[in-house]
């Protein structure tokens, strides 16, 4: 995955996204096309978190409204996504399961909180690193949260309420989710997937399968399947109509702690999300967003929708290619998407109650499914078998344990293996020779030289980047020295010397000084020879052993042992 870019005017500071009056009726299109996708999403995402469908509304009108007005990437549509969605449930259950009275006020301070991390993050230039981690462990952990949600859903899809304990609550329930299951409802659910997954492409072009699902189902829901088997049809019910209350921030101190770090989770989750969709807008746009904007926007977009009670977000891949495709390419597409959503949302809510909640579980169901990255998992074992079970182990550890445990183990795994492999092939870099037979690259002049001292001078070669792996290397073909007078260490093609390789390199010359050779330290440049003065290495050396090149310090060696 292509890490997020930073924007090359992003050392000039402006305090708004890039709104264009040059492309007004492609924007106005496009903003229009993503507000009809987005509304039967946050329906779907307030009611599956348990915030309530008004949350998943106004979450799409202010993460929306603010990250458009001060995000870095014009085209980008940002809202309640699935994986916010899913660490967000997991907030609410857990903040109201220790806190019935103030759980859910505390889960919007989460919220804000995010915002807060989001903001410190572009403040502080993080966000051309957000994005560089394996994608082994990118892909468990999307593939982990598109399962949960799927698992979440499971009870709202059999025409019941989601039972308590989030993923291993819904797997414990599920016998007597399936014996209570409701056929109507389950009727519902399967009829809204398969519109998402059958709507031919010409039909897509005109509306939205999302919002064709919805409209069907619904009207569905209330002539043909409308009480089937005496069940009364469980709905949405009365959405408070009127701008959302402002919520007062709150803190316990008892949950403190787990507060700042769902905050924490959710902010990276929401920078990750948003950055990669970014990247997404870039390849289609050939433009380049500026990342550490693009995570203020986010930021300021996530503490608004914390203070009116609204899910968090980030940018939405589906929202935003569908509104590039649509033409929108400034910001204003973003602005108008977000208007556009919040006046239906001020004129529907009546009609939104009567709304199924199999309907809008169907639709969830289908989110998670896409989330699961299959392409991968297919082809995963073939790549790499270690990358394919880190993968599977984030997975694992999603969704039966916990997301910063998966993200945790997988990104120190995947590194663990990773400096292997770079400390393997970075060792057969270090090379020792005595003669002028061996693979370095060295000059005739220099062969004949140690050639001439017949196996007494050692020349001890470094090359590349000397990471701290590659200290047992260097002690290994240290020990390996056997009788010679003197030593010539050659850091000439040292790229970048680590601190446990210095130290390696520092003790590999003072015991060749010990055992009384003549040692020379020869090459040494910018940083690789900044790093040795701190040491003190040429305190330990005259300095006519070290101000020297190669050859002059084997002619010098050769002299020494004549």
């Amino acid at each position: 995955m292509t890490p997020a870019s930073t924007s090359p005017r992003a050392s000039s500071f402006r305090l708004l996204n890039q709104i264009s009056t040059n492309n007004i009726k492609g924007d106005l299109f496009g903003g229009v096309t993503a507000a009809v996708i987005a509304l039967p999403m946050a329906l779907a995402f307030g009611v599956a978190s348990g915030a309530g469908a008004a949350a998943g509304l106004w979450g799409a009108v202010l993460v929306g409204l603010f990250a458009a007005l001060f995000g870095g990437t014009p085209s980008l549509i940002s809202e309640p996504t699935g994986p916010m969605t899913v660490v967000m449930t997991t907030v609410i259950a857990s903040l109201t399961a220790r806190n019935p009275e103030h759980g859910l006020a505390m889960a919007f301070t989460v919220v804000m909180l995010a915002g807060v991390f989001q903001i410190v993050f572009g403040l502080l230039r993080l966000g051309r690193y957000v994005t560089q981690m394996p994608y082994t462990v990118i892909s468990g952990f999307m593939s982990g949260i598109g399962l949960i949600l799927i698992i979440l859903q499971l009870g709202p899809f059999l025409g019941q309420a989601s039972p308590k304990g989030g993923v291993m609550g819904t797997l414990n329930n599920l016998p007597q989710l399936l014996a209570n299951a409701r056929p109507t409802e389950i009727s519902l659910a399967l009829i809204t997937m398969a519109i998402l997954w059958l709507t031919p492409a010409a039909v897509k072009k005109i509306a939205p399968p999302q919002l064709i699902a919805l409209v069907v189902g619904t009207v569905l829901s209330l002539t043909l399947l409308s009480g089937g088997g005496g069940e009364e049809i469980r709905r949405i019910g009365e959405i408070a109509s009127g701008f959302p209350a402002l919520q007062i921030p709150h803190f316990e101190l008892g949950e403190l702690q787990l507060m700042f770090v769902d905050a924490a989770v959710l902010g990276m989750l929401g920078c990750i999300d948003a950055l990669l969709t970014s990247v997404v807008a870039d390849s289609i746009t050939r433009t380049e967003h500026n990342s550490n904007k693009e995570l203020i926007g986010q930021g300021l977009g996530n503490l608004a929708s914390g203070l009116f009670g609204g899910l968090p977000g980030a940018g939405a891949t589906m929202g935003t290619v569908v509104n590039i495709q649509s033409g929108g390419r400034s910001a204003l597409s973003g602005i108008s998407r977000a208007l556009i959503l919040m006046v239906v949302i001020l004129a529907l809510t009546g009609v939104a109650a009567r709304i199924p909640q199999a309907v809008l579980a169907g639709i969830a169901l289908k989110v998670g499914v896409d989330i699961v990255d299959w392409g991968f998992i297919q082809r995963a074992h073939r790549i790499s078998i270690s990358g394919a079970l880190i993968m599977y182990l984030v997975i694992a550890l999603t969704v039966l344990v916990d997301l910063i445990a998966a993200v945790g183990v997988g990104v120190f795994i995947a590194n663990i293996l990773t400096i292997d492999k770079m400390s393997a092939l970075q060792s057969k870099s270090v090379k020792s020779i005595s003669t002028g037979d061996g693979d370095l690259e060295i000059s005739d002049e220099e062969r004949q030289l140690l050639d001439a001292a017949r196996g007494q001078v050692l020349l001890f070669q470094l090359n590349g980047a000397m990471i701290f792996g590659v200290a047992k290397a260097i002690g290994r073909e240290h020990n390996a020295i056997g009788d010679c007078r003197a030593v010539v260490f050659d850091l000439t093609e040292v790229s970048h010397l680590g601190v446990t390789a210095a130290l390696a390199v520092e003790n590999a010359v003072e015991e060749a000084i010990e055992k009384g050779r003549e040692v020379f330290v020869v090459g040494a440049t910018g940083t690789t020879k900044r790093r040795l003065e701190k040491l003190g290495l040429y305190k330990k050396l005259p300095p006519e052993r070290t101000g020297l090149d190669r050859r002059l310090a084997l002619q010098q060696a050769v002299s020494a042992i004549a």
